[in-house]
């Protein structure tokens, strides 16, 4: 309450109290139905059992939102559990949106609006601070007032009853008055909602993450290699590089990535240009920068020549650019301007030490017009006093400094793997053709999958688990079963020796654990011994109920790398993906990187690259490369096998042998999720997968045959061909402006038009073969049942029934996403547009030059 009326936000403050007649010198009253003015924020500080009814009375009173404060909810157990949903249905009814409860309250410096009970309020700035630990969120207030950091808003988000991380990640999104958002999380809360509010942003604003509990991974037995491998902290990390959220260890690396990414531009590449007056400083900087990922930059012949003229003769001749201990301030001004033109650097630190005739506070000074290159510059002003004004001079013109360079220099490797993560991200990918669609495999898939939860089975055998990775087309070496010594010992003379045995059973996972491998039999009486063997082996380790006979395959002489391929469900994230170094070491090894699925061909690229095993699949010490763009396809296509089959709960093929050759699944475990699991109890994709559902064919008015489907990312260069065959006056009208081609067609706006989160955003294209026809676009807004369309049909293609296709559809993809209400806004000269919108059953109204259509499909 003192925190309220301290700093004046511009309104008024009524206490709700019933046993007291003012509180702090204001008039209370004794419930919110009292107040004799509408309210717009309701802060709940009362015992926990009370909040459900006030919330109710809120409701009542179409008070928009509420901050609960209170303590005591699903922190207790049931009881705390119950009051929540109580809270929620109050809440829904009224339309209202609520921050808490167990929270320590929301604070806008801008406005003065401070509802926390934290000492004070933060100074003004352009940073939104989200943060589901109130103890932290005053810890760091108490940080930015001594170091005169300043924020837009911070929000304790407490328990998020109703507002989430998705819902104020759309809001710090659109709010002009944020640059950047921080968040300290404990609990991802709906994961599809933060990644996909994430993915959105981060485009244009940077999100800066610190996770607690890093070190917990889940202990939970596992059926396969993947199932205990992935860690649900390493499903996180691998979430937050999907969507473009930059994490960092420390609460220092927040607030410093957060001050450079705010005052430098990312780096676009990884080599960095070091220049100091001190060897030894130099040398400890690049071993920081080589560590975290980072390169020297070479020293272009240009650069040499003229640096050869500026500096004394000692000097490095090489990167990192040592410029003696004299060097004065002008020295250092001509060698960064030097060092700043070439063009084989990415960014530039420099590296001041306190030297007899150091200048730091002029070098400071002589620095500042470097503050707004196209790359970034860091600094580094080693020492205390005597070099703290200059660091000031520093920091107040723009430029990030650092106590000491190898900070300085991590500080770059994680601005440049931020810069890669996004380039990566909307790297426009390759389109992989899939067979898995084919009625003849899906039907057989399907039947595999039902016999064995009609059995009650949850593990899929050898032989049925193979047929299920052959069903979208990845490669697996052939597998026979073997009820016998003899029946092994005929069908390895049909394929030919040598061959391997492995005990056929479905209960067995591990097979090696129990003797159940032998390879490289090389006739008959040795698959017989073999057999028997196995069959002793299994007997005496797991029990004869687990011996169903042995499987007969081909010995693949070929030379390659053992790799493995999984997924697995994470409780977070639903399924995720795993690739890495495989055979029976792959646990001890755990060279691994994962995925949250679907995958494109570019992200299954970038997974296969956080790996070590990824250098030698390029080939090393003569051998050759095996074939990476087939390796992509495969990890798509497996990608498609775990979104495409949501009764998969784990799947390894461990391993798969990558040779120059050839590419073959050796071995395979699928398990599915318990038969007694309902369907819509099955794990969700944190991310919303391809919308196939939307996908049809038809024919226009004059029996052109075409497809209606949404857009994808591999969809870029087609639809740059469409954009290079539309008229200024097609543009026109559908844009509401002229807008010229290079910038329609920008790989920075193709991302938006292409790289579609079908949560949010579905776009439709009507294409003939891989011509685009036309698109129409379906876009939700962020908190709402509402959407807008825009329609854009190709020159010589309009007046052929095409725009009724797409509207047509559009509306039917609108009532199924649940809108309720669609717009749309045209010039009040497209009467065309106008004709169509009005056969649909929309609205018009006109405005100055533009109309409103809209329509109220709760009438459909």
């Amino acid at each position: 309450m003192h925190n309220l009326l301290a700093t004046p936000f511009g309104g008024e403050v009524f206490p709700v109290n019933p046993k007291r007649p003012s509180v702090l010198g204001v008039k209370a009253y004794p419930d919110l139905k009292s107040i004799p003015k509408k309210i717009e924020l309701a802060v709940v500080v009362t015992p926990a059992k009370a909040v459900p009814q006030i919330i109710s009375d809120c409701a009542d009173l179409k008070i928009p939102a509420a901050i609960i404060i209170s303590a005591g909810f699903k922190e207790m157990g049931a009881p705390g559990i119950a009051l929540e949903q109580q809270i929620l249905a109050h809440a829904q009814r009224g339309k209202m949106r609520i921050i808490g409860p167990n929270c320590l309250g929301v604070m806008n410096p801008n406005t003065g609006l401070n509802a926390t009970f934290a000492a004070g309020i933060a100074h003004k700035g352009k940073i939104a601070f989200i943060s589901q630990s109130g103890a932290l969120c005053t810890a760091v207030l108490d940080w930015s007032l001594r170091e005169k950091v300043g924020f837009s808003a911070f929000v304790s988000i407490g328990s998020m009853v109703d507002v989430n991380w998705g819902d104020l990640i759309d809001y710090f999104g659109n709010d002009p008055d944020t640059k950047s958002i921080l968040i300290y999380m404990e609990s991802i809360g709906d994961a599809r909602a933060f990644l996909s509010a994430a993915r959105e942003v981060s485009l244009t604003k940077p999100i800066i993450l610190i996770k607690a509990g890093r070190s917990a991974e889940s202990a939970k037995a596992a059926a396969s290699h993947t199932g205990s491998l992935a860690g649900s902290d390493e499903a996180l990390t691998a979430a937050l590089k999907r969507v473009g959220v930059l994490r960092v260890d420390t609460i220092a690396d927040l607030f410093s990535m957060t001050e450079v990414l705010a005052k430098q531009p990312r780096p676009k590449g990884p080599r960095l240009m070091i220049v100091t007056n001190a060897g030894g400083p130099g040398v400890i900087a690049t071993d920081a920068l080589i560590a975290n990922g980072g390169k020297l930059a070479e020293l272009g012949a240009e650069t040499m020549d003229a640096l050869n003229k500026l500096l004394p003769a000692p000097w490095s001749r090489n990167n990192p650019v040592d410029i003696l201990g004299d060097a004065s301030a002008e020295i250092y001004s001509k060698a960064i301007e030097i060092v700043a033109r070439d063009p084989h650097s990415d960014g530039i630190l420099v590296i001041l030490t306190p030297q007899d005739m150091t200048d730091s506070t002029g070098t400071a000074e002589k620095l500042t017009p470097f503050a707004h290159l196209d790359k970034p510059i860091l600094a580094s002003w080693m020492g205390a006093d005597s070099v703290k004004k200059g660091d000031e001079i520093l920091t107040h013109n723009g430029i990030p400094t650092f106590e000491f360079p190898d900070v300085a220099c991590k500080t770059f490797a994680t601005m440049w793997k931020y810069t890669d993560n996004l380039n990566g991200i909307y790297e426009v990918p390759l389109n992989v053709q899939t067979d898995a669609a084919c009625p003849i495999k899906h039907k057989a898939l399907i039947q595999i999958i039902e016999q064995a939860r009609l059995e009650n089975r949850t593990i899929l055998d050898e032989v049925e688990s193979k047929q299920v990775l052959e069903a979208y087309d990845i490669p697996c070496v052939p597998t026979r079963v073997a009820k016998s010594a003899e029946e092994a010992a005929q069908l390895a003379k049909d394929m030919g020796f040598p061959i391997v045995l492995k005990v056929y059973s479905r209960t067995i996972t591990h097979k090696t654990d129990v003797g159940g491998v032998k390879l490289n039999l090389q006739n008959g009486d040795a698959v017989k011994k073999a057999y028997d063997e196995i069959y002793a082996s299994v007997k005496k380790l797991a029990g004869i109920e687990h011996f169903q006979g042995v499987t007969v395959q081909p010995m693949i002489k070929l030379e390659g790398y053992e790799l493995i391929l999984g997924s697995t469900i994470d409780d977070q994230f639903g399924p995720i993906l795993l690739f890495g170094s495989g055979g029976q070491l792959v646990e001890v090894y755990k060279d691994r990187s994962l995925a949250i699925p679907p995958l494109t061909t570019t992200l299954a690229r970038r997974m296969m690259e956080q790996t070590k095993i990824y250098t030698a699949l390029h080939g090393v010490r003569g051998r050759k490369s095996i074939d990476l763009a087939k390796l992509e396809e495969i990890l798509v296509q497996f990608s498609n096998l775990v979104v495409g089959q949501p009764w998969i709960k784990e799947c390894d093929i461990n391993p798969l042998l990558a040779s120059p050759d050839k590419l073959i699944a050796l071995d395979a475990r699928v398990i599915l999720h318990d038969s007694k699991t309902k369907e819509e109890d099955l794990p969700k994709l944190a991310i919303r997968p391809y919308p196939v559902q939307y996908v049809e064919t038809c024919l226009l008015n004059d029996q052109t045959p075409v497809t209606i489907r949404p857009i994808r990312p591999e969809d870029e260069p087609i639809i740059v061909q469409f954009h290079k065959d539309l008229s200024q006056e097609t543009v026109r009208q559908r844009y509401l402006k002229t807008v010229n081609y290079n910038d329609r067609v920008a790989h920075d706006r193709m991302i938006r038009i292409c790289f579609n989160d079908y949560d949010r955003e579905i776009a439709l294209i009507l294409a003939r073969d891989q011509e685009i026809l036309g698109i129409i676009r379906l876009t939700k807004i962020p908190g709402t049942l509402d959407a807008t369309f825009a329609l854009l049909v190709k020159d010589q293609w309009q007046n052929k029934g095409i725009g009724t296709k797409l509207m047509q559809k559009v509306l039917e993809v609108a009532k199924s996403e649940k809108v309720q209400m669609i717009y749309a806004e045209m010039l009040d000269e497209n009467f065309q547009m106008q004709k169509l919108c009005k056969r649909f059953g929309f609205t018009l109204v006109s405005k100055g030059r533009l109309i409103y259509a809209q329509h109220d499909l709760k009438a459909l």
